[in-house]
């Protein structure tokens, strides 16, 4: 990868926090702002970016996996679009995959390893390349890299912002430098704002980069969408249930995690049931798909509709329950799977299905390719414009994951891993407890942990060979060591937790 005049030492003393080794990779922070090569007869797109925040993979109307949940709109990008089905993260984590959507980089390249870790000085984000390119810019919504400020960031022509998770009533915005209270739902305000910046008179074309903070927790629908489901009936995942067969050949922490901040038993403290927390989290939803109606409905009263690219995207993904566990972080499919959908009438067919193996750090190189513009070299992920376009191109095998273990949430142990389109290894690294092995086209609720099993020992072999090359050739063999700051979601609750044997001996 390539380096800059930064040192590693500087960027470590720059981002407040150090590594054992003092190897961690500067990010490329890289890059120096190249100026990009143009695609010869290429034209130049308007952009869409849509990001919600916690939206699992699943939890789209479309999908039926729950089967009260109404998202015409997502159904509707799905229909006339393309549904992206196997889309992830490099991170399961909002900044680092935030950082990872912005740079095209994964996570121990860009430094943004967690939610404390500030942008290092000189990381370039793909709407700077945008402007460059003559494009007009605007970011409406949560930005989270630098938890404490809501200054307008590199890239960005229009700023709408908020300090850290924002709230989803009564907050404040940062909008071009000025202080604005909100008047409504946080999503109606982001929503408001962006639709009025498109409706503006430009020569130029834009991009847009709609962040939003739904559906984070704690949950609150906009006032319309209260209640709607306070009646109906749940379905739990089968692994919920603490049972031995549940957690046999299971990780450790797993079961020990279902008694925490991020268990079922003990979620966020005891602060709420698990059934009110799955139903607010649906109705918080709708006000995400009502935004995207929203931008859509805007681009066909400006006669953009057929010409502009449009995607959405959640950040990362999130447990209801399976294997005991709420949240993300983890490598587990609900948590590192997302939600992408993508519309665009002149290049994608309607009812189009992309199956590859597609990440966050493709989002970056993707707009540029829209954008008319070669993607800059040190970005580590690809363009998929042409998987959208329906077009044969060679692609990735795999996806790798990284997740770094943070002193607020401790229940979640350090993560790398690697998953192919059938099996997914897990390695978790600092703890003594076993790793995972999932055939996940046919076990596709991670339940029969094939780690043990002799059959597969090659398997294994294979992929945590490739999991190590991955980290030695994207120089990520280092793990940060941050300063503890915030707080510590770190109670077990009164439960008291049953003893189970999680994993075989080792044949």
């Amino acid at each position: 990868m390539k380096q800059n005049g930064l040192t590693r030492r500087s960027f470590l003393r720059s981002a407040g926090v150090t590594s054992l080794a003092l190897g961690m990779t500067t990010a490329n922070a890289a890059s120096k702002r190249e100026k990009l090569a143009k695609i010869p007869r290429a034209k130049p797109r308007n952009v869409i970016f849509i990001l919600s925040d916690d939206h699992r993979f699943d939890f789209m109307g479309f999908m039926g996996k729950v089967k009260f949940l109404e998202t015409p709109h997502m159904d509707r990008m799905a229909r006339e679009g393309a549904h992206i089905q196997n889309a992830f993260v490099t991170t399961a984590l909002c900044s680092p995959s935030r950082a990872s959507i912005l740079t095209g980089q994964f996570s121990h390249t860009h430094g943004v390893v967690d939610n404390n870790t500030d942008i290092q000085p000189g990381l370039v984000f793909f709407p700077e390349y945008l402007q460059q390119l003559g494009y007009e810019t605007a970011f409406m919504g949560k930005w989270h890299m630098g938890h404490d400020s809501d200054d307008p960031r590199p890239g960005f022509d229009k700023w709408v912002s908020f300090r850290g998770q924002g709230e989803y009533y009564n907050g404040t915005l940062n909008v071009d430098g000025k202080k604005v209270k909100t008047t409504q739902h946080i999503s109606d305000e982001l929503t408001d704002n962006a639709v009025a910046w498109m409706k503006q008179d430009r020569k130029k074309p834009f991009f847009l980069y709609l962040s939003h903070k739904a559906v984070h927790a704690m949950f609150e629908p906009a006032k319309r969408h209260l209640d709607r489901y306070k009646d109906v009936p749940l379905e739990y995942p089968a692994s919920m249930a603490d049972t031995e067969a549940n957690y046999r050949c299971k990780p450790r922490w797993v079961k020990e995690q279902r008694n925490s901040w991020h268990g079922v038993d003990y979620m966020y403290h005891g602060q709420m049931d698990f059934d009110t927390f799955y139903r607010r989290y649906c109705e918080t939803l709708l006000s995400i798909d009502d935004s995207i109606g929203r931008v859509m409905d805007c681009l066909k009263e400006i006669g953009q509709d057929q010409s502009t690219l449009v995607f959405y995207m959640g950040d990362n993904g999130f447990c209801f329950g399976e294997h005991g566990l709420i949240d993300k972080r983890h490598m587990y499919e609900p948590s590192m799977r997302v939600p992408l959908l993508a519309y665009c009438p002149e290049v994608i067919k309607p009812g189009t299905k992309v199956p590859q193996l597609v990440q966050n750090i493709d989002i970056a190189p993707t707009v540029l390719e829209a954008a008319g513009a070669q993607p800059p070299q040190h970005m580590d992920g690809r363009s998929i414009l042409p998987l959208l376009a329906g077009k044969e191109t060679p692609w990735r095998s795999e996806v790798f994951y990284e997740y770094y273990w943070e002193a607020n949430f401790p229940q979640t142990p350090t993560t790398f891993g690697v998953r192919t389109d059938r099996y997914k290894l897990i390695h978790y690294h600092g703890v003594w407890d076993t790793d995972e092995l999932y055939d996940v086209q046919n076990d596709p609720d991670e339940r029969d942990n094939l780690i043990d099993k002799p059959e597969h020992r090659t398997l294994v072999a294979d992929l945590r060979r490739r999991m190590y090359d991955w980290l030695e050739k994207t120089d990520g063999m280092q793990i940060p060591l941050r300063r503890e700051v915030g707080g510590r979601s770190d109670k077990r609750g009164p439960k008291a937790t049953t003893e189970f044997k999680f994993h075989q001996e080792s044949r």
